[in-house]
């Protein structure tokens, strides 16, 4: 038998895992082709600010897939609002040739600003609660009332149970008891009431 781990994954999990990716995979095209998104986005000969935004994705898009995701989705949220920022100052501009594709950047770096924001709010409470102090039970002794009155209760009822015992013994049980005869020849011997023991 099997165990599959990602039944045991929140929500919350599972889309940081999703996020890491995501971030990684967008990381590694704008690391690999930064001319590609500066012409897509008309701000060609900013390749560098492309790269660096890149690493951050990779770097972020990694610990997105730890085992304590927050600290990086808090980064990556920081990062899309930074991301955000500049796509606006870029569709400021009127006459900017790009403006239908900076739209759309925009909103997609708006939704997944939104989710690392969410994500790393329910992965922080999640760790928070999991990390939380441990109880002290060294006080309780299992005796809601104390020892002595424990003690007490059982000195009251004998120190015994009432209850019957699982296996009576046969000369206590209910009932009439046979007692073997002397056997005839050729007989298996018969049986008369009163002995206390029918074996």
């Amino acid at each position: 038998m099997t165990l599959d781990r990602r039944r045991s994954l929140q929500p919350s999990d599972q889309l940081a895992k999703a996020l890491g990716w995501l971030g990684i995979g967008l990381g590694l095209c704008q690391l690999l082709a930064p001319r590609s998104v500066t012409r897509t986005l008309g701000v060609e000969g900013a390749e560098a600010i492309v790269r660096s935004c890149g690493a951050r994705g990779v770097a972020t898009g990694v610990g997105a897939l730890t085992v304590h995701p927050a600290p990086a989705l808090w980064a990556r949220s920081a990062g899309d609002v930074l991301d955000l920022a500049a796509l606006l100052a870029l569709l400021a501009d009127r006459d900017h040739p790009k403006r239908g594709n900076v739209k759309l950047a925009l909103l997609a770096v708006g939704a997944s600003g939104a989710a690392s924001l969410y994500c790393a709010q329910a992965q922080a409470r999640r760790h928070a609660y999991q990390a939380g102090r441990t109880p002290d039970y060294r006080g309780r002794s299992g005796f809601p009332r104390g020892v002595e009155h424990a003690r007490g209760v059982a000195a009251r009822h004998g120190g015994t149970s009432s209850r019957p015992a699982a296996l009576p013994s046969p000369a206590r049980s209910p009932g009439p008891r046979l007692q073997p005869s002397a056997p005839r020849h050729g007989d298996t011997g018969s049986y008369t009431k009163g002995s206390d023991y029918d074996y």
